[in-house]
């Protein structure tokens, strides 16, 4: 692969799903890796809720040190992503269904959904890496809504655990950095179902 992401600031937005963070880590070193200027965002359950998976504000800490920024955590701060200071991409990963409803029906009420349409309102891509137990159950229109919306893309995706959880869609995070090379090209990467690699059940 050529070096797409070399030089490319790249927004990374930060929803609630605590079971995914681990994984995100990894990912957001990787687009340092390839060249990419990474700017962290984080809704207020990232920055201040705790869960079984960790403290409260650990794992974007994380992200922060891995950036070597500090993360755009409210609304005000994110707006200017659009006019005055854009990004050529905004990924959000992990993207909960809680995110994925406001988004699809225009509600912006966290930093990282106003990240996006400030980015959507420049014409550049944006990424979804979803992560919720709802995508094929009542959320599944407004996966189909985005899904269909220009200007959106997202990560290959599968389910995570089709016996206990079986309306559950997890994007696989790893792809994230090809997903964001092609959606910078303004191209869906495909396939986009795929058998999701650690299936549980």
């Amino acid at each position: 692969m050529d070096q797409p992401l070399k030089g490319r600031r790249i927004g990374f937005g930060l929803t609630g799903s605590h079971c995914t963070f681990e994984e995100i880590v990894p990912v957001v070193a990787k687009l340092k890796e390839l060249g990419a200027d990474v700017v962290p965002v984080a809704t207020n359950t990232v920055q201040k809720e705790a869960s079984r998976f960790g403290a409260a504000g650990e794992w974007l800490k994380k992200v922060e040190e891995v950036t070597g920024r500090k993360a755009i955590s409210t609304i005000q701060d994110a707006e200017p992503l659009g006019p005055k200071i854009p990004v050529d991409c905004m990924v959000i990963a992990p993207m909960t269904g809680n995110s994925i409803s406001k988004l699809a029906n225009a509600a912006t009420d966290s930093p990282v959904l106003m990240a996006a349409k400030a980015t959507l309102r420049n014409g550049s891509p944006v990424v979804l890496a979803i992560s919720t137990n709802d995508a094929l159950g009542l959320n599944s229109q407004n996966v189909m809504k985005l899904l269909n919306m220009k200007n959106i893309y997202f990560v290959p995706l599968g389910q995570d655990d089709p016996y206990n959880k079986p309306n559950s869609l997890v994007a696989i995070m790893d792809l994230i950095p090809e997903t964001v090379s092609k959606a910078l090209l303004h191209q869906q990467i495909q396939p986009l179902l795929k058998e999701y690699p650690h299936i549980t059940g």
